[in-house]
């Protein structure tokens, strides 16, 4: 608690400094960028993966990794897969752009003079609607610069919003040595991964096509037409090179490198990342525009959301080991890629089951071991998924079995102990009195420990990751993946839904136990109000956790958990109320993020930009639309219908539903009822407010729900017990009923 205390106001510092210089116009001369900027050279190489390089098979494109910063550039654009027509064009755009599903290869300009322009060009801007299409070409002009294009994609990077580019070859076989040193904006296009092996306007299975025709031939003469341009580049010119698209129906990531002018070793065995992703290692498509625009002095226009490429503090160890890292890196993402529907769809199986037996054991009064176990292994299993990126699993020959065995087997191992530590503990402190059925004292602990302890971990892990940059979520199969490229850093929505379970859960037992010590509900009240609002905080943070819809359900989740332990009567006018003011803090928080210069924001404080310009409706729209979408997932409503309805037949026919598990938890702990409670509200108002839609609520009822009926369950079987200990009688198997019925 002290250290994201300590974080957070460490946060405030280094914020609010920027926000208040942000908020003061700079002089004109801090402004203005310098009269003469450098020269850079993008070679756009689509499709190109980091196992692609080699010292043997492209000696060229190997000596520049060496001499270069390299990363892994994240190609995701609008669609599922990006073709080299959208990765061209959002270089053009500095935002991700598409042009639809339908579209390959860029179109080859026409030439006009010593250059070309791009045929029908007007149609991107005025029907497909790729509003800041030409960008880069417009601020370069704007600047007194010009641009130099070697390739159709090339082209369409660099032109204005006219469609024109100032020079043009169509390959770098036709380009001279002093031509490269007439603009300070320079593109060029090896397309000789793609183009062979396309036919018609759209995108086949490239990779595939190409392990047919020899991919090695392919990558040499890519790597000799590199090679080319490389070595007649003058001195000042800075070198980016970019895998910049997928080539087939798999996404990947894709190589990144940056090369400084003069060849100066800063670079070298250095990873290259930058302040959009929050990783030294990954970059996105966007972040080429923004550093081409950096490195030539040229400002930025309105509207970019990519940050210049920046070299990290970290070694990479050698070209050979960088290419490793980075190659396992893709490996993990595609692998979590691939594992992900089935993993959901069996989590929402075993939740099925698990409620299906549940009913019919509970009702019969048997089984209460079983169920307490089954209950918390399935809520060990999502902080599971985080806990097992510390171990080497991506580096494994089979890297999908590995992860799945590590998922479960940490599980397995934290379930054992959330049930054996509290029993443990125990016996440790029993002192002979025998139990009684007004103060339980089971064998097997305290009924909360077990909540305790999942819900502890998951606190932690989760906080834990958010302090440290989030290694954790990232390539987790209930966080986030670079290769899919929907977040890079921050509280994803699942981890939301569970980092907000947890704190509600964990809080509620901590007031639990000050309740019964003391008898007061304010120092209750005070711990959920204090571990919610840290945690909020934490989890809505620019450059944190960043989670614009979290902040907006963690709110009411908070205040309703605090509400109900004070005794006070929720309405749905104060529901409502509290709602808004989620939105209305979220919103403080973006506006903070808006006032810190471009480059510094978040997407929190583009959100608060898009406001002002008009487009925050668009925005809006989309991720409404993509809520409902996930209100028919086949993985995700299972668990909330079987959920909810075990929930509501348990609360309203106890006895025969569950043998009276609920109210038994409940009669136990009230702050349990409050905090779960808190948790509904948090998940419905998550569910409604983020684009994950039922992926919120379902991961919190997933959590939650197992957890308060293992604590049920030991309620009862810990009144069983005390009963038939005063009794001097052994318990049949089923009394339960009978007592609870």
């Amino acid at each position: 608690m002290r250290r994201t205390l300590f974080a957070i106001v460490l946060l405030l510092g280094v914020l609010w400094p920027g926000a208040a210089q942000a908020a003061v116009p700079a002089p004109a001369a801090a402004r203005a960028p310098a009269a003469e900027g450098g020269r850079v050279v993008l070679i756009g190489v689509p499709g190109l993966r980091w196992s692609d390089l080699s010292a043997e098979g492209t000696p060229n494109l190997w000596q520049l990794a060496g001499q270069s910063a390299v990363g892994s550039l994240s190609v995701r654009t609008v669609g599922r897969v990006t073709c080299p027509y959208d990765a061209w064009l959002t270089v053009s755009a500095g935002v991700r752009s598409a042009v639809g599903y339908g579209c390959g290869l860029p179109p080859v300009p026409e030439p006009q003079g010593g250059g070309a322009f791009i045929p029908a060009y007007d149609y991107l801007l005025e029907t497909a609607g790729q509003r800041n299409a030409g960008a880069l070409g417009e601020a370069v002009h704007a600047a007194g610069g010009c641009t130099l294009a070697i390739g159709p994609g090339a082209a369409l990077a660099l032109a204005d919003r006219g469609g024109q580019v100032d020079h043009y070859a169509p390959s770098p076989a036709q380009i001279r040595a002093e031509a490269l040193t007439r603009c300070g904006v320079i593109a060029v296009d090896v397309d000789d991964l793609i183009r062979p092996y396309l036919t018609g306007d759209r995108l086949p299975q490239v990779e595939e096509a190409l392990a047919a025709h020899d991919r090695a031939t392919a990558l040499r003469r890519a790597d000799v037409k590199a090679g080319a341009v490389l070595s007649v580049l003058p001195e000042d010119a800075t070198v980016l090179l970019a895998g910049l698209s997928d080539h087939g129906s798999q996404p990947h990531l894709r190589v990144a490198m940056m090369r400084p002018a003069g060849q100066g070793p800063q670079a070298q065995e250095r990873f290259l990342g930058a302040a959009s992703t929050h990783r030294e290692d990954v970059t996105i498509l966007p972040d080429i525009t923004a550093t081409m625009l950096s490195l030539t002095g040229v400002p930025a226009p309105q509207g970019l959301v990519g940050s210049p490429w920046q070299v990290s503090g970290s070694r990479t160890g050698g070209t050979e080991r960088a290419r490793a890292e980075l190659e396992a890196a893709d490996v993990a993402g595609r692998t979590i890629r691939e594992i992900g529907g089935a993993f959901f769809t069996a989590v929402a199986v075993l939740q099925v089951a698990f409620y299906l037996g549940a009913f019919l054991l509970l009702r019969r009064g048997r089984g209460l071991g079983l169920v307490r176990a089954a209950a918390v292994f399935l809520a060990s299993l999502p902080v599971s998924t985080y806990l097992v990126n510390l171990t080497d699993w991506r580096h494994a020959g089979s890297p999908l079995l590995s992860l799945a065995a590590g998922i479960v087997g940490i599980a397995l191992l934290l379930a054992v102990a959330a049930l054996a530590v509290p029993a443990l503990w125990a016996r440790l402190r029993r002192d002979g009195s025998p139990p009684s059925s007004e103060h339980p004292a089971p064998r097997g602990g305290s009924p909360l420990g077990p909540l305790a302890i999942v819900a502890g971990v998951t606190a932690a892990v989760l906080a834990g990751d958010l302090l440290a940059g989030t290694p954790l979520q990232l390539n987790s199969v209930m966080g986030y993946t670079a290769v899919v490229g929907a977040r890079y850093y921050g509280l994803g929505n699942i981890p939301f839904a569970l980092f907000a379970t947890s704190v509600l859960l964990l809080a509620s037992v901590i007031a639990h136990r000050l309740s019964r010590r003391d008898g007061h509900r304010t120092a209750a009240v005070a711990v959920v109000v204090v571990l919610g609002c840290s945690a909020m905080i934490l989890g809505g943070w620019p450059g944190v956790g960043s989670d614009f819809g979290g902040v907006i359900a963690f709110v009411p989740g908070i205040a309703v958990t605090a509400m109900l332990l004070a005794g006070s009567r929720v309405s749905i006018v104060k529901l409502g109320a509290l709602v808004a003011a989620g939105g209305v803090t979220v919103m403080v928080i973006a506006y903070l993020d808006y006032l810190r210069p471009p480059a510094s924001q978040t997407h929190l404080g583009r959100f608060v930009g898009q406001v002002f310009s008009g487009e925050a409706m668009d925005v809006i729209g989309r991720k409404f639309g993509a809520m409902l979408g996930t209100l028919l997932n086949p993985n995700l409503m299972p668990i909330v219908i079987v959920a909810i309805a075990f929930l509501v037949y348990a609360l309203l026919r106890p006895g025969a539903a569950s043998a009276g598990v609920l109210p038994a938890a409940f009669e136990h702990s009230p702050a349990l009822r409050a905090g779960l409670i808190g948790t509904l509200v948090s998940g419905v108002v998550g569910m409604l407010v983020n684009d994950s839609g039922a992926a919120v609520l379902s991961m919190a009822l997933a959590l939650a729900v197992p957890l308060t009926l293992s604590a049920g369950v030991a309620v009862l079987r810990a009144r069983r017990t005390a009963s038939y200990t005063s009794a001097g009688q052994q318990p049949a198997s089923n009394d339960l009923v009978s007592r609870n019925s």
